[in-house]
């Protein structure tokens, strides 16, 4: 049988201390391509460029592994490896691994985890790593350690359908890391602000700026597991819908009106009423 097929993306960029790492973690694990942004693109989210042409480059950065670097964003660089680039369905997505926790809600604004989410939209067994250390000269070593590991269990045991993995390394040594958790995303925000200034000729800017904020004190989420030394492993789908809604919303709301075996007209609705 062929070796497993693991595509690396980041939003790091194809030079960060990051991706090499996991490049580094996963090449022996199968056959590996890599496809990455050529300039970084934390916080892109799931964005995709519509406006303008992509362009993709082969390039020589990691020793006997294909690479490319793409102009486009995490998203467009996976949507590129599956229809140009890989000569078959990859077994495994690998994301990361990023400078800086994808913990919580930071999982909505993440190029690292769109990456993976977008490959888990195309069938695709994904996991996204992060590494709660923002520094560049961050030790990347006990990420390594955890997503070969991961990795391997994933390539062995597979995950459930439409499911993908996000996984947080706390900023601490292998000898200091406790272990694993399967956690849940805690409830914690970004409470932000923009400090406005001006530039050299008076017109003003606006820079953002902020705290994170955790409002969730269970003990079974990933902003615990990582406080307390573990490594989170957050299982992850894309169906949005909030099911436990859906009741309540039957329950208490009135649909008579409208109801399309109700004797009573709906009411007629112009555009005035909206000042148009």
């Amino acid at each position: 049988m062929s070796k497993p097929l693991i595509l690396v993306v980041n939003d790091d960029g194809i030079t960060a201390p990051g991706i090499k790492a996991l490049v580094e973690a996963v090449r022996h694990l199968g056959e590996v391509v890599v496809v990455a942004p050529d300039s970084p693109q934390s916080a892109m989210g799931h964005a995709i460029t519509i406006s303008k042409p992509l362009r993709l480059k082969q390039v020589d950065v990691f020793e006997g592994i294909k690479s490319f670097h793409c102009s486009g964003t995490p998203v467009d660089c996976v949507k590129l490896a599956v229809d140009k680039v890989l000569h078959r369905h990859p077994d495994l997505c690998v994301s990361g691994i990023n400078h800086g926790s994808n913990s919580s809600i930071n999982i909505i604004y993440s190029g690292t985890m769109s990456a993976a989410m977008e490959a888990s939209l195309e069938g695709i067994p994904s996991i996204g790593f992060s590494l709660c250390d923002y520094r560049h000269e961050a030790d990347f070593t006990p990420s390594a350690y955890y997503a070969k590991y991961i990795v391997e269990q994933v390539l062995k045991k597979g995950l459930p359908a439409h499911t993908l993995l996000n996984v947080n390394i706390p900023k601490l040594s292998l000898a200091d890391i406790k272990g694993i958790k399967i956690t849940r995303q805690a409830r914690a925000k970004w409470e932000e602000e923009y400090l406005e200034r001006q530039d050299p000729t008076g017109k003003p800017y606006y820079w953002l700026t902020g705290k994170f904020v955790n409002h969730d004190h269970g003990t079974d989420t990933d902003e615990w597991a990582l406080a307390n030394g573990y490594v989170s492993v957050v299982p992850v789908h894309h169906d949005l819908t909030a099911h436990y809604a859906i009741p309540f919303i039957n329950e208490n709301w009135d649909f008579s009106v409208i109801d399309k075996g109700n004797d009573n007209p709906a009411p007629t609705i112009s555009k005035e009423d909206f000042n148009l």
